[in-house]
């Protein structure tokens, strides 16, 4: 077997999320995941299995996605991959889509893992304030928020938000999961021009990102900002320790993973039994955690 690496970007529009889904009695949904190792099947005649950094929730989009999957090498070599596993770039753009795209097929180093190797996450959220709302060319990739907002107000919740906290009220629970995340950094700018006024990006960066996470922190410091809310109670919610019914979500569409950032090829497997460890120490913990409550 050989490890493949995929870098990825798509348009998350119409897609039902990264991962694969099959309602009980219906057809599956139009996944990333599904599009993907079905052309990858087809092309190597070898059911596919993608793992990925981090999947993303229906209707949001990535620049900078990061998939591998194990691959037979005579499978690679019956398709004339082996060599040049880039190959496989043409190849998928003949039978996907033009709303996703694979951009470099390349083969893994040692101890490389999509989702355990990564250092990193970088999301950016784009939304805009204007009255007519986003430019018709970028109403795919830019929210609108109906009410005005001091940005000043909503950096100061994302400057109380970085470091290492217990983000499950802005969470959706997953079973067994841990929600303690570290942000690394997260800041907000203006953006506007002449043709898209009152139009705003954040950028966030962690360690990892638990379900509708960011989407609930964006949403949080618009509200602060818009002055629904109080940066003291926004602040407050970190304490908290399940999800909280007064978090709301920002849509989905201002959302795009921008990339993901990995170490050194020497360090690729360690940094994977770091990330393994803790996340098992974390489970651990919660599950010890709810026993004693």
């Amino acid at each position: 077997m050989v490890r493949l690496r995929f870098d990825v970007a798509y348009d998350g529009t119409d897609f039902h999320g990264w991962a694969r889904q099959k309602p009980a009695g219906g057809e599956e949904l139009r996944t990333v995941q599904g599009v993907l190792e079905d052309a990858l099947s087809l092309i190597l005649r070898y059911p596919v299995e993608l793992t990925v950094a981090g999947r993303t929730d229906a209707g949001v989009h990535a620049a900078g996605q990061v998939a591998h999957a194990d691959i037979p090498v005579s499978s690679l070599d019956q398709r004339s991959i082996e060599g040049d596993p880039g190959r496989l770039v043409r190849r998928l753009a003949k039978l996907l889509d033009p709303d996703v795209r694979v951009s470099a097929v390349s083969a893994a180093p040692d101890g490389f893992d999509a989702r355990f190797s990564a250092l990193t996450r970088t999301y950016r959220y784009r939304v805009t304030t204007a009255d007519g709302g986003a430019l018709p060319l970028r109403v795919r990739d830019t929210a609108v928020w109906p009410k005005k907002v001091d940005l000043d107000a909503a950096q100061e919740f994302a400057n109380a938000v970085v470091g290492l906290h217990d983000f499950a009220a802005f969470c959706k629970a997953r079973p067994h999961a841990t929600t303690i995340r570290e942000v690394r950094s997260f800041e907000w700018r203006d953006v506007s021009t002449g043709e898209e006024p009152e139009l705003y990006e954040a950028v966030i960066v962690a360690d990892a990102f638990c379900w509708h996470m960011v989407r609930a922190l964006v949403a949080t410091c618009l509200d602060v900002g818009s002055g629904k809310r109080d940066g003291e109670w926004a602040a407050a919610l970190l304490g908290e320790k399940e999800r909280s019914a007064a978090v709301s979500l920002a849509p989905a569409n201002g959302l795009t993973l921008l990339g993901v950032d990995y170490p050194a090829d020497n360090e690729l497997a360690a940094r994977a039994a770091v990330t393994r460890d803790r996340r098992d120490a974390s489970e651990v913990h919660s599950e010890s955690s709810r026993a004693t409550e």
